[in-house]
């Protein structure tokens, strides 16, 4: 059965301001809704563009997604700055949790670093100091500029495809094309609290494949290569998304979801239609990921 879900789309930094200003207001007067959304119609991970979908036990409420794509940093810096303003205008950095409010990044660029790294999973490096976890059906992770991406998967194509948004290491999974974010609560130690957060957005560069099936799938199989879905407390599915692509070497694509309340436990990112190795030509998508953005997590109630 197909699904169809009325989910706040914002895609212009006015419309993205106004959701921002009604959000505000609604957790003023603590609300469980938007003053203001721009409604649209779509379709989830069994086979559809988009689905929100709320946990038992919990009001529904559709998250605002902020969404952008295009040949350069300047097609999505806009989106991704007032997507931080709807997170928490405050970056926490490295400062111990759990803090009330404010946002935790991840660029992968260790403070300017050129050089490659390549950890095995679980990843652990941001758990204490982030509150994020992240694991792979694959045998690890690399975080490395375009030379470095180059050697670590044998294809020197990947010197030109793809393009940092933050100088200048990109990430992804080795030996596979999923990761998976688990939130903790930064600063717990060798033991964090598991945590809950109120989104997640990411940027990813020379995203290729569009979702062009068409309502119904009329235009056939079409699926795009590159998905985010974030899951609450009880592993129940709470939104999916394709995420926007920009065909065309060296673009670059950003999906980010907010809610008023903290409660995404996890994520499941699919990036591009197979593990990193092969060209990227009319058979594979090979997709990158860079900057990680979310809420501060927040200790599960």
């Amino acid at each position: 059965m197909r699904h169809q879900t009325n989910r706040p789309l914002v895609s212009t930094s006015d419309e993205q301001a106004t959701i921002i200003m009604h959000m505000r207001a609604a957790q003023l007067v603590a609300l469980f809704g938007i003053g203001l959304m721009l409604t649209g119609c779509g379709e989830g991970a069994n086979g559809n563009s988009a689905l929100a979908q709320q946990n038992p036990g919990k009001d529904f409420v559709a998250p605002v997604v902020f969404q952008a794509a295009g040949p350069n940093i300047a097609s999505i810096q806009s989106t991704i700055d007032q997507y931080r303003t709807a997170l928490g205008a405050t970056n926490n950095g490295n400062a111990p949790g759990p803090l009330a409010s404010g946002r935790r990044e991840i660029n992968w660029d260790g403070g300017g670093s050129t050089a490659t790294s390549v950890v095995g999973t679980p990843f652990t490096g941001f758990l204490a100091i982030r509150g994020a976890l992240f694991t792979t059906t694959g045998t690890g992770f690399v975080q490395a500029p375009l030379a470095g991406l180059a050697e670590t998967f044998h294809n020197d194509t990947y010197l030109t495809i793809f393009q940092p948004f933050s100088p200048q290491r990109l990430f992804s999974p080795i030996d596979s094309n999923v990761t998976e974010a688990q939130f903790f609560v930064p600063g717990g130690g060798d033991a964090p609290l598991p945590a809950t957060s109120t989104g997640f957005g990411a940027v990813f560069t020379d995203v290729d494949l569009p979702d062009g099936s068409g309502p119904g799938d009329k235009n056939g199989n079409r699926k795009a290569s590159t998905l985010i879905e974030c899951f609450g407390t009880d592993g129940g599915l709470l939104y999916s998304s394709f995420v926007p692509a920009s065909p065309g070497d060296t673009s670059v694509s950003f999906l980010g979801i907010v809610y008023l309340d903290a409660r995404i436990a996890r994520v499941r990112i699919t990036s591009g239609d197979t593990a990193p190795g092969p060209n990227d030509d009319g058979s594979h998508d090979i997709v990158m990921m860079d900057d990680f953005l979310y809420g501060e997590p927040r200790p599960i109630l």
